[in-house]
């Protein structure tokens, strides 16, 4: 990837994930085309942290119904980012 701001498309807010926030895990949306060592690279370099491992999930996005249109919500990558012993991101905690 050509920057480390394009790799990371948004944090995920959920119930779900904020419970994993006591745990030392977050979770991001990313570029499809982004790897592991790319989400580990900009998270430890934007937000000055050390990273454990990084998982990530292919989502397939869902199909909805507008009326009698039917469509498709754009599918994405989602990488939870686990990070090591004593860490935390301060940005993300709100």
């Amino acid at each position: 990837m050509s920057s480390l701001y394009a790799v990371l498309v948004k944090p995920v807010i959920t119930e779900k994930s904020n419970v994993a926030l006591g745990k030392n895990v977050y979770t991001f949306i990313v570029r499809r085309g982004a790897t592991k060592v790319d989400v580990r690279n900009a998270v430890e370099k934007i937000y000055a942290v050390k990273v454990a491992k990084v998982n990530t999930q292919n989502v397939e996005g869902k199909k909805r119904r507008y009326g009698r249109i039917s469509g498709q919500e754009s599918d994405e990558k989602k990488a939870i980012v686990y990070l090591s012993a004593g860490q935390k991101i301060d940005a993300l905690l709100g």
